[in-house]
């Protein structure tokens, strides 16, 4: 079986499991615990701390540990506004996930703030020009997504966060997706909040971080003991934490080889030859051809229905999605391809094969051809 839909989720790589099986099983301390055995869990919660931060470029300080990349956006987004209320506005990109587009539908539900969705264009790239039309003396924060999870296509964060420091918001950036194939550092300098999670890059799923300027107010979503420097309460996973830094370092590392960039290219290239010369059946990439990470490839085919395709890929060997693995068990149609103005027919047929740097080649080319033989299988039934 060929695994393609790392954006969903990463097995955990052996090396985070040698860091944290200690952690699980004898030096499984609180870290909160004034004896040797929490002194311990407390360095090693320092250590993963500091890892993160080196990897993000920020102090250890700016590191809240969460369970993931909903949490960290929830936080970031709810945290934020409710902590920094110079204004009740906020705006996010149309083809954000559901965890920031619901974050700011619960703001503006319960906390009366007005919303704002910035459009994209056909290949799924923000329209600065749009959204900074959008922005106003009193938008409080905005989010853009550092990569989109169901296309692949690279935002323009920086420009966008420019653009939002002049009128005086906070940014946010969902960088879930951008992990292991794109410079976080670079990206968190240009923003306020960035959200990650371990499970995406061979870390643990229930675990991940929030980058959050250690000088901003942030009003918590979850209220006790006050750990996390009184950002988020609860006895500290100390494994987790350990596991997603470790993952995280690991990633970076990986990311500065250039390793498995080809292997997208090869993906499209041998799907659309493929299939666009026989004139029965149409194939389209969907995001931008370029400016994209190459672990995300995303297709279209109007001739066909998608889950079928997904099913035969399946019996062919390929384990790949249709879109968001958070939008499981939903019928409606992809609402980041009808941002990018897909009619509802077309996003029903959406295919997506996502993959870590460690796919090899042969993969690549096995997987390929599956969705060659099946697209051409189900069109000619």
């Amino acid at each position: 079986m060929i695994y393609l839909d790392a954006a969903a989720t990463t097995p955990v790589r052996q090396d985070v499991l040698d860091v944290i099986i200690p952690l699980l099983t004898s030096d499984y301390g609180n870290p909160s615990s004034t004896h040797s055995m929490g002194q311990s869990a407390a360095r090693a919660l320092d250590y993963a701390r500091g890892t993160a931060a080196k990897v993000l470029g920020v102090r250890t300080g700016d590191v809240v540990f969460t369970s993931g990349g909903t949490e960290s956006n929830n936080l970031a987004i709810k945290g934020l506004a409710l902590g920094n209320p110079r204004g009740r506005h906020l705006i996010h990109s149309a083809i954000e996930h559901p965890a920031v587009a619901e974050a700011c539908a619960y703001l503006v539900r319960h906390h009366g703030f007005e919303l704002d969705v910035a459009p994209v264009d056909g290949l799924g790239i923000l329209d600065l020009d749009a959204f900074t039309k959008l922005l106003r003396p009193d938008t409080t924060l905005v989010s853009v997504m550092a990569v989109n999870n169901e296309v692949g296509t690279i935002q323009p964060v920086a420009q966008a966060a420019a653009a939002a420091r002049a009128v005086g918001a906070l940014v946010h950036c969902d960088g879930v997706q951008a992990a292991g194939w794109l410079d976080l550092a670079e990206i968190a300098a240009h923003v306020d909040a960035l959200g990650i999670s371990g499970h995406k890059i061979g870390g643990l799923k229930g675990a991940g971080l929030l980058m959050v300027r250690g000088k901003l107010a942030l009003e918590p979503l979850i209220h006790g003991g006050g750990q996390e420097r009184e950002r988020r309460s609860g006895t500290e996973n100390v494994a987790g934490a350990v596991a997603t830094a470790t993952a995280l370092s690991l990633a970076a590392a990986a990311n500065s080889t250039g390793t498995a960039q080809g292997h997208g290219r090869h993906l499209i290239d041998t799907v659309l030859d493929g299939l666009n010369t026989d004139g029965r059946i149409r194939a389209r990439l969907t995001g931008d051809p370029q400016r994209r990470v190459p672990g995300i490839v995303s297709f279209v085919f109007p001739e066909t229905g998608g889950e079928t395709v997904l099913l035969e890929l399946e019996r062919r060997g390929v384990v790949c999605s249709s879109g968001s693995a958070c939008a499981a068990g939903s019928t409606d149609p992809s609402h980041v391809l009808l941002a990018m103005g897909y009619d509802e027919d077309t996003a029903h047929t959406a295919v997506r094969l996502s993959f870590t740097r460690t796919v090899k080649e042969a993969e690549i080319a096995t997987a390929a051809r599956a969705v060659v033989a099946a697209v051409k299988a189900i069109a000619g039934r």
